[in-house]
């Protein structure tokens, strides 16, 4: 017998199965949601769980919280040292998504200090910070950011930027990893440069043409004669203000790799040679030992002291009697030896500690070097230190030296700071205005007719002494090597700025036969003069001139023979 079941009351509704799948569809969308929903959740909750545990980058960061330092700018107002908000990019291991090798590889292409192998193994060291590049450039961060990872971090901080790379770098320093100034003027100006009034600029004394200038022509000279080093400054000879100096080689504050070189202008001292002889000559006039300009000295033979010779430099020999200004033309040993030694020790040693010889300059900036003062002052030391032989001074002793031979017998401290007008320090009386005006006479004629003409600037009127000394070694003297140095100023008839330059074993080459400083420094010194001129407000003026008529007389040429020595 066949049963027969009457269907449901739903399944007997028409459109009932229908409305049996939707409802079915409806709870799998509705359990579906809630799955995607507690997998969102997570992700949030992991969010922020890694937002609250990262560490802080400020607390990762030795600048941050350290106050912006002010501005250091030259005597115009251009600035040589300032703080912008620079880009800087770091990376949170601990809160990287995604695969590690393969950021690894992304970070390796962008930032190859590193290879692939070491950023892996970064990745996944469980650090909470580390810096992949400080002051990123702006294509640079716009790639990190291209990354999408959330690890990465880009953010602004503090940077401190030299805008004229390695110009002055000597005299502004750099900051150490502190944030701190480590040398130079950022040292000196620490406090000041992150206090209360860090938003006045400082001023310096420097110009920035000035240096530029100063830089370049040193910079080329090292070069083409492959100079082990150089350095020079500019001063001026009524405030002291250094307005230019350099020495090289010099390096980039803003990429500080390892120790920088010496400053050579103060804290390196040099036998300057020749130089000398001019203030020895200056001492003598001062003290009344030479009252004539024709006071003749014996330079018919080297002069023997016991069992030492002093001889004049092979080929620039005179073998005749010299007067006070054929000795400084001619740049005779013999005879400055003759007049230091009627000078005597105790006068000598008067004016060179007068011109602060035995102590180290006063600059701002730490590690002036202290003079190499002869412990006996016998009567050779006195002959020999008169040319620049057995006494060391740094660059920028004879350079506050010669300002005081030209500017009316005043010597004033150094100084990197921009003096305001009246605002110059009184200095110290060490000659006679009558001396001084003798020696800008004296002076211009090494450069008219003496060592000195390969440093005459046509129209600037310069004057000035050339030195030439067998570098030191070893505790002795090295003869394949020299120091050769131009100090000079200019204009003869109104002084206003002292230039030296110095170059550190020069060699000679087919341009230049001879590595003395008549063929190495004055060059640089006449090209300096000619480019800065004009910027400190000194015309070119070949109407203008110091007389020295009263001395040309007392001159006398050889015939045939060169006008006078090269060293």
């Amino acid at each position: 017998m066949t049963v027969l079941v009457a269907p449901s009351a739903r399944a007997r509704r028409p459109g009932g199965a229908r409305k049996a799948l939707v409802e079915a569809a409806q709870v799998r969308l509705a359990v579906l949601a809630m799955i995607f929903g507690a997998a969102m959740f997570a992700i949030l909750v992991r969010l922020a769980v890694l937002a609250f545990a990262a560490t802080p980058a400020a607390a990762q960061d030795p600048l941050a919280g350290l106050p912006p330092r002010g501005d250091i700018v030259d005597r115009n107002g251009q600035p040589l040292a300032q703080t912008i908000s620079g880009w800087s990019i770091a990376i949170h291991p601990n809160q990287v998504i995604g695969d590690k090798g393969v950021l690894a590889q992304q970070l390796a292409q962008l930032f190859p200090e590193k290879n692939a192998g070491q950023y892996f193994a970064l990745l996944n060291s469980g650090s909470s910070f580390a810096w992949l590049k400080r002051r990123a450039r702006p294509e640079l961060v716009k790639q990190a950011n291209a990354l999408g990872n959330p690890g990465i971090e880009l953010m602004r901080e503090p940077d401190r930027l030299y805008p004229q790379s390695t110009m002055a770098a000597h005299v502004l320093g750099y900051l150490g990893a502190d944030g701190h100034g480590v040398a130079g003027m950022e040292k000196l100006l620490d406090t000041r440069l992150t206090g209360p009034d860090r938003m006045k600029p400082i001023a310096l004394s420097i110009d920035v043409r000035v240096q530029g200038a100063l830089e370049n022509e040193l910079a080329t000279a090292m070069t083409d004669l492959q100079a082990q080093g150089a350095a020079g400054v500019v001063l001026d000879v009524d405030t002291g203000e250094i307005v230019a100096m350099t020495s090289l080689p010099s390096y980039n504050p803003n990429a500080i790799q390892g120790p920088p070189p010496r400053n050579n202008v103060t804290q390196s001292v040099y036998e300057l040679g020749s130089t000398f002889k001019p203030i020895a000559v200056a001492a003598a006039i001062d003290s009344g030992t030479i009252t004539s300009m024709s006071r003749r000295f014996d330079a018919t033979k080297p002069l023997e002291v016991g069992r030492f010779k002093i001889h004049d430099d092979p080929g620039d020999e005179q073998f005749r009697w010299l007067n006070i200004p054929e000795t400084l033309i001619y740049s005779s040993n013999i005879a400055t030896a003759r007049i230091a030694d009627e000078l005597g020790a105790d006068k000598l040693q008067d004016m060179f500690r007068r011109l602060h010889f035995d102590q180290r300059e006063g600059l701002e900036i730490e590690g002036g070097a202290r003079p190499l003062w002869p412990s006996y002052w016998g009567r050779i030391t006195v002959m020999t230190a008169a040319y620049g032989h057995g006494i060391a001074v740094t660059p920028l002793h004879l350079a506050s030296a010669y300002a005081a031979l030209v500017n009316g017998g005043i010597w004033r401290p150094a100084t990197l700071f921009r003096v305001d007008p009246g605002k110059a320090s009184p200095g110290e009386r060490v000659l006679q205005q009558a001396t001084s005006d003798r020696m800008r006479q004296l002076l211009r004629m090494i450069v008219l007719q003496g060592t000195g003409r390969n440093g005459e600037a046509p129209g600037y009127r310069v004057i000035g002494k050339t030195g030439t000394a067998e570098a030191a070694a070893g505790g002795g003297y090295d003869k394949s090597r020299n120091v050769s140095t131009f100090a000079a100023a200019f204009p003869a008839d109104a002084p206003r700025y002292v230039v030296v330059a110095m170059l550190d074993s020069p060699k000679a080459n087919a341009r230049v036969p001879r590595t003395t400083a008549a063929w190495t420094a004055a060059p640089v010194v006449r090209r300096v003069i000619a480019r800065t001129g004009p910027l400190l407000g000194v015309l070119p003026d070949t109407q203008r001139d110091v007389d020295v008529s009263q001395l040309l007389g007392l001159v006398w040429h050889r015939p045939g023979t060169a006008e006078a020595s090269d060293r």
